[in-house]
This record gives structure tokens, sequence and C-alpha cells, in this order.
């Protein structure tokens, strides 16, 4: 085999040609014995400086490459694959250029504390939340009131959360509420229908903090909030740019949970639960469009919707602390997770989200308020 490629690749690459005869025993590549015996002493790192010394020809003399990556891994494997990979290509004829995969880059580099500024138009650099209870004192019907117009003659249609007729009394079944189960309201802002017994139980396996959500489109009533555990969210701006924001400085977002145990709104209360990954490191451009986003996740923060307690996608471990529908850019300087730069749609992706949770520019007076 080695002879083959150094037959063909005589006048453009002399090393190939050279390591595979010192490399061949007498009697020639063609006997099939001698092949094995050839490859055989080809360690590792001969192997390397074979597909190298190649490549490098190739380049030069502007033949097109057909990349083979993984030249470097944790196992000796990989590498050792590459380097054969591109023998073998190349005693097909194929040019072959050996690269290094791109790496990854979580952090910036390291930034003194005289480089770290605030953030202007924003107080402080850091917050704090505790647990906060729900607001007591109002029952659920009372909360719906404001939200629900009664429904004397209910549409020909299911109730989305019982999925029985309107017409007929509410098919739940779980503990039942102060409410008769025939009983049917419209929520104001986006009209849509549903049994009063229903709404109530929902109300009710809820964060019970005053708002409600619209189960078919999720519009909000209220103010949402969520079950973050306690923790602490920092925020300032590192002299480095961002991939896609060479014009701007970054700032950098740091959250900090720790391990506790679960209160009664999480899913299993007096159950600890784990917080793996903290503290985590976030990144936006400091753009104002960057610091509009930073704004409205300080809101989020506030109202415990950023984090929530439930099973990683990831690893499958329950009760733990995971993301809630707000993503974050966690690289710095590469992508290769999908959680970096340059990504040109994301501000406006994480806006949107934000909205979802039912905070945009007016939650922003409404937190002043």
């Amino acid at each position: 085999l080695a002879a083959q490629g150094g037959r063909r690749q005589a006048a453009s690459t002399p090393a190939l040609s050279s390591a595979g005869a010192s490399g061949s025993p007498p009697g020639g590549a063609g006997s099939g014995k001698g092949s094995r015996a050839s490859l055989g002493t080809l360690n590792r790192s001969h192997l390397q400086r074979l597909a190298i010394a190649q490549s490098r020809v190739l380049i030069a003399s502007g033949v097109p490459t057909v990349p083979v990556k993984n030249l470097t891994g944790s196992s000796p494997v990989n590498p050792a694959l590459a380097g054969i990979t591109g023998i073998l290509m190349s005693a097909a004829g194929l040019p072959v250029c050996l690269t290094r995969p791109p790496k990854l880059v979580l952090h910036p580099p390291p930034v003194s504390k005289s480089e770290i500024q605030s953030i202007p138009g924003i107080s402080h650099s850091c917050r704090k939340t505790t647990k906060k209870q729900a607001k007591k004192g109002k029952t659920p019907e009372e909360v719906l009131k404001k939200y629900l117009q009664k429904v004397r003659h209910p549409p020909d249609e299911d109730c989305t959360i019982c999925m029985e007729r309107l017409s007929a009394p509410s098919g739940y079944k779980g503990p039942q509420p102060a409410v008769k189960p025939d009983l049917v309201g419209k929520l104001v802002k986006c009209s849509h229908v549903f049994h009063l017994h229903c709404l109530v139980a929902m109300y009710n396996n809820g964060n019970k903090d005053g708002s409600l959500q619209c189960p078919t489109c999720k519009t909000i009533y209220g103010v949402k909030t969520g079950t973050q555990p306690p923790g602490k969210m920092e925020y300032h701006i590192i002299p480095h740019a961002l991939p896609g924001h060479a014009d701007c400085k970054t700032i950098r977002i740091i959250y900090n949970i720790p391990p506790g145990v679960q209160g009664p709104e999480h899913p299993n209360p007096g159950k600890s639960f784990t917080a793996r990954g903290f503290p985590r490191h976030c990144y936006l451009p400091d753009s104002e469009k960057g610091r509009k986003v930073l704004k409205l996740l300080l809101v989020a923060w506030d109202r415990r919707l950023i984090f929530a307690i439930g099973t990683s996608s990831t690893t499958g471990e329950s009760d733990t602390v995971i993301w809630n529908e707000i993503h974050h850019k966690t690289e710095f300087g590469s992508n290769l997770t999908g959680h970096g730069y340059p990504d040109i749609n994301y501000l406006d992706n994480v806006l949107a989200e934000l909205a979802a949770q039912g905070i945009t520019e007016e939650s922003l007076a409404q937190e002043k308020d």
C-alpha cells in the first residue's frame, strides 16, 4: 500500500515515498504479509508525520484538499485513525489535508478588577433573591373574578382543560373547588372560554401568586412569578468583544444558586435539590439592545423566572436546578454547542421568550412603580 502511494505521489510527495520505502520489508508491497508488516511498523507518531508531510506539500502546491478532522483528541485512537485515513485516501489518489478541530471557548481572557466596569443606567452590580411568599388573603375565586366574565350560554365546544363539552358540567375529578361545576367563564383579554371549576383547580395547582395564564394561548393575567430557588445574580462590563459584536464590549452575567431544600411550591417539598454547574457565566453584547435584554433579565430574576427545579434534559438528574425557558449564551468565544456567538437572531429571540413570560418594556415601568 505504501509503495503504491509512493508511485502515485512520487513527484510531489517525496516524504511519503521515502517513508513507505523505509518501512517496507524485502519482497515489496505486493505481498499481503509485507503490507501488514509495513503498516505494523508505523506507530502513531510515524503516521502523523507521514500524513502531515503530505498535506503540507498538497497545500503548498495549491491542490484542493479534503479535511480529515480529529487529529488530536483525548484518546490515541482518534489521531491514529485520522492518520490511517489520510494514507488510505492518498493511496486512492484523493488529496488529503489534516486539520485540527475548533476549540470550545467558554470564558474570556482573564480580567482584572480594575478593568471591570459597572453598567450605565443600571444601579448596583448584584441582586439577591429570597423565597417570596405568595400573596394571601384572597381566595382563588376572588383572584379569578378579576380576569373573567360569566357566560350564560356556553358555545358548543370543549373545555380545553377537562376536554368535556362546555354545555356539560366540568369533568375535573380532583379536589373539588367551591364553584359549581356547570358555571362557564370567558377570559377578558383573549376571550377563551372554560369551566370556572377547571380554572379554579388549575390555579390551585399552580404557584398561587395572584396571576393566571391562559392554557390555550398563554396570555398572562396579572404578574407571573416563578419558583426559582434563592441565589445571586452579578452583572458588569468586561473589555472584550464577542464574535459578531466587534464594535462593543461585553456584558457578563454570573448566576450563583446553592443547593438546598425544596419549598411547598416545588415538585417535591421537603426534599433536597442539587445545583450543578454554578456559578454560571453568560454573555451579552454591550449594545443598546443588549442592555435592554439585561434590564428585562433583571425583572425575570426578581420574579424568580430564570431558573426552576426539575429534571435536567442533558443529564436526566431529577430534583436539580434547571433553566426555565429563557435561553442564555454561555460560550464566550465560540458557538460549538449553539450557546455562543455569532448569532444574529439571539437578542430578538430572547426578547420574545421574555415576552412569553409576561416581561416586556412595560414591566420595567411596573417595577419602578
